[in-house]
């Protein structure tokens, strides 16, 4: 049976291979698989928190939580599992890790993300809201939600 493990990082503690992996996931499923031409590499990861899910040395999903800037929301974006890894519910394991995460480190802060419109039931199970109408991102139906600090 296979075992995942959970690791949250910054990007400067992680290391060269790891970092690889994660952003070659990220494109091999944004870029490639989805047929989106955009700039993966937007600068954000930078301060961004990672949370992977490996599965041994093997990088099965990962996502990243940006912190709050002045007075704008905590994000969850990038989320992501490989296509070898769908099936085991890890894109459930890790929203709720980044909710989890999000709400513990910065405590009364909504969090919010931009969606896939098809995952706006999915999303919606983990107490996110539609607060956009929908729009093309790349091509493809998006929606922003939101979800509202506990109170």
């Amino acid at each position: 049976m296979t075992q995942f493990i959970s690791l949250w990082h910054e990007i400067d503690d992680l290391a060269p291979r790891a970092l690889y992996a994660m952003l070659k996931l990220r494109m091999d499923v944004f870029i490639v698989e989805q047929n989106c031409a955009f700039a993966e590499i937007d600068g954000k990861d930078i301060g961004a928190f990672h949370l992977r899910i490996l599965d041994g040395e093997e990088l099965a999903a990962c996502l990243r939580v940006l912190p709050p800037e002045k007075d704008t929301p905590v994000k969850i974006g990038r989320v992501v599992v490989a296509p070898n890894y769908r099936g085991y519910k890890l894109g459930q394991r890790l929203m709720q890790e980044a909710v989890d995460f999000a709400q513990a480190r910065f405590p009364g802060l909504p969090v919010e993300l931009g969606g896939q419109s098809h995952l706006q039931k999915f999303y919606g199970s983990f107490g996110f809201v539609a607060i956009s109408e929908e729009y093309l991102e790349d091509n493809i139906p998006h929606i922003d939600m939101r979800l509202d600090p506990k109170r």
